[in-house]
């Protein structure tokens, strides 16, 4: 589906039910319900202070149902700092740093980290002209460009 039938999709199918749930999370807090310090009650008052950005998929074309990859890059940042208990000197922390953000960058573009590093090393002079051809998400094809016609036979 297009975002714009997703959408669309989400605005007859989800808009009805979440409208529900929001008059559900109403009641709760209006009619006391629910005490405000418990656990429901405070994830009833986290759910109706966030409203606008959790129904953000019913205005917005393409908005994302889940966080996954928020959640996915901040676990690599949490396993990136514990590891970098271990650096010896603050130069090998910055490599270190370097690495993690260069090696997270190539796996959301969808590119081995090692051929990415092989492929920057052996065009060195290319890459100091033109820095913007090889980036992570376009190297492939500044690559591909430079293969001879034949070389695809």
């Amino acid at each position: 589906m297009t975002s714009d039938q997703r959408l669309k999709l989400h605005q007859t199918e989800s808009a009805p039910l979440m409208d529900e749930k929001k008059r559900w999370l109403g009641k709760q807090v209006d009619e006391k319900l629910c005490e405000p310090n418990s656990d429901l009650g405070v994830a009833v008052a986290y759910m109706l202070n966030h409203w606008e950005p959790l129904t953000l998929f019913l205005r917005l074309p393409g908005a994302p149902l889940d966080s996954t990859i928020v959640e996915r890059a901040l676990k690599k940042a949490i396993l990136h700092r514990r590891n970098s208990l271990f650096y010896k000197t603050q130069r090998g922390a910055r490599v270190g740093d370097l690495f993690m953000s260069l090696i997270y960058t190539c796996q959301l573009s969808n590119a081995n980290p090692f051929d990415y590093l092989t492929a920057l090393h052996r065009n060195a002079d290319r890459l100091a002209r033109e820095p913007a051809q090889w980036m992570p998400w376009n190297y492939s094809e500044t690559l591909a460009s430079l293969m001879p016609a034949s070389a695809g036979n």
